[in-house]
């Protein structure tokens, strides 16, 4: 039998086995809902309010979202503050210098305060003399095994680089600190050139390894090792720029920075906790949001004949929500967020930014088109469910064009997001070293019934131990594991 025959047998084996024992994975693993009530336990760690567990203190952002009147909370214009700075100043204070802002955000965030014109040059310096990787690591780790998912390529790649690093299991302040500048200065690298491995090996196309330039900005390098000519306008750098920006840090309980200060409080090393954090990120709950709206986008067009007719997209956008078009979720991509009801800081400093680009790029029906969802979709959804709070754009809603109008294929747009993100992972972590020297170890309420265990040749039907039941019980309200 040939190998490729043997492989169609295995797979259709494989098949069948895991379809049937999916249905005893659901049997013995659904929870009746009620008993989440019940025990108190917030599913996400959020009750249906929106209101987190408190779970650490830090002192790297702020999000705003709410405020207090008379006792009651109200919601509020979202707010985003960077180690005491909105966002709003920060972004506004480098634009106007006609400056890029990535680098010294990235010092904010990592030493508590904003640089000096000396401290912004030597930091710039130190970013980019560690963009380098060691010897033949792009001809040996990322041009081997391709992947059309950029994200676990570029996790392959951090743990990888442990290799290289003869103190990877030092978790000094001073070490530590070494490390994250490192996977900074080289995330851009990592990503890209694990873009072009794949564009090549995978889709047949032209093979490009364009080496960063110690001279221009993090946004300027990731458009020149992308683009073949290496060539981008001030406005396209600019605006990649700002979105590197605000995907930097968004307080410690996002889903991958949490992730980041859980596996560093179990005492793990640099590039362990780093790829823990961007396994987090790539999921579409999370960093892959962006890559839904674009795919949002594409189905409205495909089925939506006149896209400025207000009533047609309307009539589109409760489809949507009724679970009748695009992936059938009921979900709106780009709108809503965990935290913010009113607004997303994110999504309005970016749009303004969003439309001079598209101007640009002459894509300014495109632009009116996203304008139009993001007035009339928190309309749409107020309409057709029992919301507990309000809707706004987050800033997917328009990253993901931003990213389409700068020629980035999607394959980079989560990539974007952690090549940002990983800073404020850093600041995190070194918070967590600091200060925290406990693991974090969550609690669960068991519901489990205890069974006789019987030998394989009696197995029949399931057995309580009724010996254990009482005593089990008491136990699980009294503690949880």
């Amino acid at each position: 039998m040939s190998e490729e025959n043997k492989d169609v047998i295995f797979d259709k084996m494989m098949d069948e086995y895991t379809k049937k024992c999916m249905k005893l994975c659901i049997e013995n693993n659904s929870i009746d809902s009620n008993l989440f009530n019940e025990f108190g336990v917030k599913r996400g760690l959020r009750d249906k309010n929106g209101k987190g567990v408190l779970s650490g203190i830090t002192n790297i952002s702020l999000i705003k979202a709410t405020d207090m009147e008379d006792g009651h909370v109200i919601p509020c214009e979202g707010q985003l503050f960077y180690r005491g700075y909105n966002i709003y100043d920060l972004t506004k204070g480098f634009r106007e210098d006609e400056r890029f802002g990535f680098e010294e955000t990235a010092y904010l965030l990592l030493f508590g305060e904003l640089p000096n014109k000396e401290q912004l040059v030597e930091f710039k310096d130190v970013l980019a003399k560690n963009r380098r990787l060691p010897t033949n690591f792009v001809r040996d780790v990322i041009m081997k095994a391709p992947s059309k998912d950029i994200m676990n390529s570029l996790t392959k790649s951090v743990l990888t680089l442990s290799s290289y690093d003869d103190q990877i299991t030092d978790n000094s302040l001073e070490n530590v600190l070494k490390q994250c500048i490192m996977l900074i200065s080289v995330f851009p690298m990592l990503a890209v050139y694990g873009y072009q491995a794949y564009n090549h090996y995978e889709c047949d196309e032209s093979f490009y390894i364009h080496r960063p330039d110690d001279n221009l900005s993090a946004a300027e390098n990731i458009l020149r090792m992308l683009r073949p000519d290496k060539q981008y306008t001030d406005t396209e750098a600019k605006v990649l720029d700002l979105a590197l920006v605000l995907h930097m840090e968004h307080g410690g309980g996002n889903n991958s920075t949490f992730t980041t200060r859980v596996v560093t409080s179990a005492g793990s090393d640099t590039y362990s906790v780093i790829a823990a954090a961007l396994s987090s990120l790539k999921g579409p709950k999370h960093g892959g949001a962006n890559i839904k709206v674009v795919e949002m986008m594409q189905d409205l067009k495909e089925n939506v004949s006149d896209t400025t007719d207000e009533e047609e997209v309307r009539a589109y956008l409760r489809k949507l929500v009724r679970k009748e078009a695009f992936d059938k979720r009921g979900l709106i991509y780009g709108m809503g967020h965990a935290v913010y009801s009113i607004s997303d800081p994110r999504a309005v400093a970016f749009k303004q930014f969003v439309e001079k680009l598209a101007n640009e790029k002459h894509q300014k029906k495109e632009f009116e088109l996203y304008s139009m969802i993001e007035r009339i979709a928190p309309e749409v959804i107020g309409e057709e469910c029992a919301i507990y709070k309000g809707v706004s754009a987050n800033v997917d809603f328009y990253s993901g064009f931003v990213y389409n109008m700068l020629g980035i294929p999607m394959e980079l747009f989560t990539p974007i997001f952690a090549m940002a993100r990983i800073v404020g992972w850093s600041a995190h972590r070194m918070e967590e070293l600091i200060n925290v020297d406990k693991i974090i170890r969550p609690a669960y309420q068991s519901i489990m019934v205890p069974r006789v265990y019987e030998s394989l040749k009696d197995r029949s039907t399931l057995k309580i131990d009724t010996n254990y039941l009482k005593e089990l019980k008491l136990s699980m309200k009294e503690e949880s594991c």
